[in-house]
């Protein structure tokens, strides 16, 4: 095996040392920093730049500390540049990440769009995820939950449910216009999005106000984690096809 290979199964595999609460982890509950040319520090989610990086636990509480105390350049024993905003380019960049896989999710035929379909398919019970627009009202959300729960029954808190993006964002991603409910069928098309979302959620978890239970299931209003909305014009750059 070479020593390439070598590099990135250690990168994947191995558990790493958060530079902030000095725990082991595994590499999937940290996030990875590396120091660019000019020593500026950058978020590296895919764990592919070159470079020593620095490990710090997956919140953005963490990433706040890191930058507070200076982890960073403790770490790795040089002078580097770190933005004050941080822990907040992170979490867009992961907003980012999570809607080009709801792109390629729907592309695959793994969404379904329009108030009527989604309850149809929540109460089939062939979904994994329920979509809320952040601009959703408690009314559509309340009938929804219930078609989760006459589909799901015992199991219906077991749904994830998804409403950090705005509007815009869904409309972006799912190539339609007023996207404000969808749902996500269950099967290897929507296993992408479901990783980065719950990375997502992780992160956010701790760090803002949220109107429903931390674990990302459903309330009775249908509701799952929030963090911070991303208007819909920032995520306009976005590759679909990566």
């Amino acid at each position: 095996m070479s020593g390439g290979r070598e590099a990135t199964v250690d990168l994947r595999r191995e558990e790493r040392l958060c530079a902030v609460t000095r725990e082991v982890k595994d590499p999937d509950e940290l996030i990875r920093f590396v120091a660019g040319p000019d020593g500026t520090m950058v978020p590296d989610l895919r764990r592919r730049l070159p470079g020593r990086g620095v490990w710090v636990t997956g919140t953005a509480a963490a990433v706040r500390q890191a930058v507070k105390r200076r982890a960073f350049g403790r770490s790795l024993k040089r002078d580097v540049v770190t933005s004050p905003a941080l822990a907040d380019e992170v979490a867009a960049l992961m907003r980012r990440d999570a809607l080009q896989a709801l792109a390629l999710a729907n592309k695959a035929g793994a969404v379904v769009t329009g108030f009527g379909k989604v309850e149809e398919a929540a109460e089939k019970g062939t979904i994994v995820a329920l979509l809320h627009a952040s601009e959703a009202a408690p009314d559509g959300r309340r009938k929804l939950a219930q078609a989760l729960r006459r589909g799901f029954q015992e199991t219906a808190a077991a749904v994830a449910v998804v409403d950090v993006f705005a509007e815009g964002d869904l409309d972006l991603a799912l190539g339609r216009a007023h996207v404000i409910h969808a749902a996500l069928i269950a099967g290897p098309g929507s296993d992408g999005f479901m990783a980065r979302w719950r990375k997502l959620a992780r992160y956010v978890a701790d760090d803002e106000p949220r109107a429903g239970p931390s674990d990302g299931t459903i309330d009775e209003l249908g509701t799952g984690p929030r963090g911070p909305v991303m208007d819909g014009r920032e995520g306009a750059g976005f590759e679909r096809n990566e």
